[in-house]
């Protein structure tokens, strides 16, 4: 269940950023699970632990190739003084060796292949010499050398991977070798965008003398892939009320109902009026931020709206701070990244800010005595799009922010995290 929608704002009063991402967050929940194959959980975030079904090794392995012995046989060996033992056989991986190994015999062994009965240790192979018969070991060592212990790596019914995890290539690999071939995973979350604006054309049709290619949807679309996410485009709603009513019923089904453009108070942004017309009770509506000012968030029946801004950085920027945050948790993780926050030291003065919050799109890179430097662009504007492609993060900066000179160590939040880690 929805909670109750919370008092609604003054449509001129600006709220924090904390406060508006804590509205938004509270309407959403983890998803229900789903069970998936091994090969397509790349990505995908655990609903329950994965445990193994099997101890591996399930038995006693060797580490190198060289000869299984028993360490007693061999402990007076030196390369002066070598030691003849009488080669009885061979173990190799998947091919194990059936007999046992006695006093004063040894077996031709490699690497991940079963430790013979009878067998305490493995020699490497540079350290002996042999022919059909005999191998001479020219060195000792200890019981259990080069062996790899049954369940060395994990025992049957251990934990392996913890619910809440998104899964990586290596966490796909360990599962594998955990025999488990079908995870328990959240859903992942349905997510419609909505573009607006009679301005605005697909990317490849024709451009009328008043329009601009439509970057938001696609930038939008890109960004739920990558964190997990299945997007639907609804495509680009006319700037009339009958037409964004008529395309946004296309999110029926869906988690979440992204727009972009039509948040503000101009004649000619219409989604406000629109979800009102409809009932939705907004409940974040102006944002104290910078950019991303004209940013609101709703309910309407079982779908829930977040309305971007429709300045393509503006758009970016919002997505990042409330979209990014929404996917996590409804696919099991903390709202936000639990890496320790990061901090460079800036290579240019940052003048005061204002009452708003801003976010500065930044590149990174290490500076001569290793320490992460962070380049703030020179142009800020929202409108700038080649800017925004090149930035690797974002620099914070609070209200009423006091100015801060190059060599001052900020934070910055990566633009870099996504659902597809190695």
């Amino acid at each position: 269940m929805l909670p109750p929608p919370l008092p609604q704002p003054e449509p001129d009063a600006m709220i924090s950023v904390a406060e508006a991402r804590a509205r938004i967050l509270s309407a959403f929940a983890p998803l229900p699970a789903e069970t998936v194959a091994l090969p397509d959980a790349l990505g995908r975030v655990l609903a329950e632990p994965v445990v193994a079904r099997l101890t591996q090794p399930p038995f006693h392995a060797a580490a190198m190739d060289g000869w299984a012995v028993r360490s007693a046989d061999i402990a007076a060996a030196t390369a002066e003084s070598p030691v003849a033992l009488r080669r009885i056989g061979e173990s190799s991986a998947g091919h194990a060796f059936g007999g046992s190994v006695g006093p004063g015999e040894a077996v031709r062994i490699f690497t991940g292949a079963p430790l013979p009965d009878g067998a305490d240790a493995v020699v490497m192979q540079e350290d002996c010499s042999a022919d059909d018969t005999t191998v001479r070991i020219g060195r000792a060592v200890a019981a259990g050398r080069f062996v790899r212990q049954a369940g060395f790596d994990f025992a049957q019914g251990q934990e392996l991977l913890p619910k809440g995890r998104r899964l990586t290539a290596r966490d796909i690999a360990l599962a594998a070798g955990g025999n488990v071939p079908w995870l328990s995973v959240h859903r992942r979350p349905r997510i419609a965008i909505l573009a607006t604006g009679d301005e605005i054309a697909l990317p490849g049709d024709p451009l009328g003398p008043s329009q601009i290619v439509s970057t938001n949807a696609l930038g939008l679309c890109a960004l739920v892939t990558a964190q997990g996410g299945l997007a639907h485009n609804l495509g680009v709603a006319k700037d009339t009320p009958d037409s964004v009513a008529a395309m946004a019923k296309g999110a029926v089904g869906c988690d979440l109902l992204v727009t972009t453009g039509g948040a503000a108070h101009g004649d000619y942004d219409l989604v406000r009026d629109v979800l009102a017309d409809r009932g939705v009770a907004l409940e974040v509506q102006t944002v104290a931020m910078r950019p991303g000012k004209a940013l609101m968030f709703g309910r309407a029946g079982g779908v829930s709206l977040l309305g971007l801004p429709g300045n393509p950085v503006s758009t970016g920027v919002t997505a990042v701070l409330f979209l990014r945050p929404v996917l996590r948790l409804l696919q099991g993780l903390p709202p936000e990244d639990d890496r320790p926050p990061l901090r460079a030291r800036l290579t240019t003065a940052l003048k005061a800010n204002d009452r708003r919050e801003e976010y500065l799109r930044a590149t990174l890179a290490a500076g001569p005595d290793g320490v992460l430097t962070v380049t703030p662009f020179a142009r800020q504007d929202s409108a700038i799009t080649s800017l925004y492609a090149q930035a690797d993060c974002l620099i914070p900066r609070p209200p009423n922010a006091d100015p801060e000179p190059a060599g001052a160590m900020v934070a910055v939040l990566p633009l870099t995290d996504g659902a597809l880690s190695i």
